[in-house]
């Protein structure tokens, strides 16, 4: 099957090494022209586990090719996937600009059927703005070609991606012919030997499964910080908590862990959006709502603890910050809890010493060299006075205590990720504040 993958992004370049891993010829588009050249030499733009092997394997056998020009290739494919950017604009709501412009540029280009796919998330009802966009497009040539349009959400965790597309959960795919579905059937054929399904829908229930999907898992994370702020102040301990009701099966062990909130590209931007969907349609989300300040809240959390430890005197304190990226095994810094207490760090007059294992690169891209940046753990903790446990890179999780005491000025940890045990660090003498219990 040859196809063609507009957007070079995450979801796009994962989606398309993948593809072409099981034997698809797959193109993939970009308008960057420098992403594409440095794809072209088998350099992912993107930081992603096992994602470079494949990439260099499948360019080397030639199933995987990039180009700028979705024209140039149109005529040679079966499908064509839009895995391009939905930026939130400034009311939360998805931009779709440049979802409608591959649809505007398949029906400019296309000389037989095609199946446009989109892959981005997008809001309910974007299927129906695509196929007008093309039919229009069509209409203008005074050519009758038939298309149809799906909608083929992504469920990627940044970080497994790569297991996650071949080892699905499930695949969504939603249709409006038997065509159209029969042609995913036989793409994903090879992707659901483990047993687990293919659901087919209607379009409009494949666009709204992504952002329910992200909007429940966002909500458990929300209500777990909640919870823990609560225990925090009557003496539980929500690690006891998380247990004892993620062992209940009507609500499972997933996402019950407390921390400093969720960041990324997708639970902040698809909640925002799913919101003012909501508002549109004159059905006002109050719980999502909720779920979005509980979260803005909740990146403040260790500046606050750190604010009261030093009974508001941080003017002059250095921090040294361990982790950056939203999550371990990605450089997305995208909403990340990290931005938020740097900047109230430097907002404070704090000095600001960081290290993350690859998200540096992304950090000084974003806030230049307002905090130094770091070489490892041991020197991040030079002549510190509290350290911030912001991502739970496996790195930080063994830490010598005893070297840390001797490296800070002050030795005290605010740990946003509850990765060290509290018995340990007070076996060494050093204050201790995690999240959700009295360290």
């Amino acid at each position: 099957m040859k196809i063609a993958i507009v957007g070079s992004g995450y979801v796009g370049l994962v989606t398309g090494t993948c593809l072409a891993d099981v034997g698809c010829e797959v193109c993939c588009v970009d308008v960057d022209e420098q992403k594409i050249a440095k794809l072209k030499r088998a350099e992912s733009p993107i930081y992603e586990p096992g994602l470079d092997e494949l990439l260099k394997n499948n360019i080397e056998k030639k199933r995987l090719s990039f180009t700028t020009s979705l024209e140039s290739v149109i005529d040679s494919v079966d499908i064509v996937f839009s895995a391009v950017g939905t930026p939130p604009d400034e009311d939360g709501s998805a931009d779709l600009r440049y979802v409608l412009e591959v649809a505007r540029t398949v029906g400019r280009s296309m000389n037989h059927y095609i199946l446009l796919v989109t892959k981005s998330t997008v809001p309910v009802g974007t299927a129906q703005k695509v196929k007008t966009a093309v039919r229009e497009e069509l209409q203008k040539r005074g050519v009758d070609i038939p298309f149809d349009v799906a909608s083929n959400p992504e469920f990627l965790k940044e970080g497994d991606a790569i297991d996650d597309f071949k080892r699905p959960d499930r695949i969504v795919v939603g249709v409006e012919s038997q065509r159209a579905e029969e042609l995913l059937q036989a793409l994903y054929r090879p992707f659901v030997m483990n047993g687990h399904p293919i659901i087919v829908t209607d379009i409009a229930s494949a666009e709204m499964i992504k952002y329910a999907a992200n909007a429940m898992l966002a909500t458990r994370i929300s209500f777990m910080n909640d919870i823990a702020n609560l225990c925090e102040k009557v003496g539980a301990n929500v690690n006891m908590v998380r247990r004892g009701i993620g062992s209940d099966t009507r609500i499972g062990s997933k996402f019950l862990y407390a921390g400093i909130g969720y960041g990324g590209s997708c639970f902040p931007k698809d909640v925002k959006a799913l919101i003012h969907t909501a508002d549109d349609n004159g059905c006002s989300l109050d719980l999502l709502k909720s779920v979005e300040a509980v979260n803005e809240r909740q990146k403040q959390v260790l500046f606050n603890k750190f604010y009261d430890f030093f009974k508001g005197d941080v003017a002059g304190k250095t921090v040294a910050m361990l982790g950056l990226s939203f999550k371990p095994n990605t450089d997305d810094m995208r909403e990340a809890p990290s931005l938020v207490l740097i900047d109230k760090l430097l907002k404070a007059g704090c000095t600001v010493r960081a290290y993350d294992p690859v998200a540096m690169g992304e950090c000084r891209r974003r806030i230049g060299n307002s905090i130094t940046y770091c070489t490892d753990v041991y020197e991040t903790l030079q002549n510190a006075d509290a350290l911030f446990v912001v991502t739970e890179w496996s790195e930080f999780k063994i830490m010598d205590f005893k070297r840390l005491k001797s490296e800070m000025r002050q030795a005290v940890i605010f740990d946003g990720r509850n990765i060290y045990n509290a018995g340990e660090v007070a076996a060494n003498g050093i204050p201790y504040f995690p999240i959700g219990y009295r360290g």
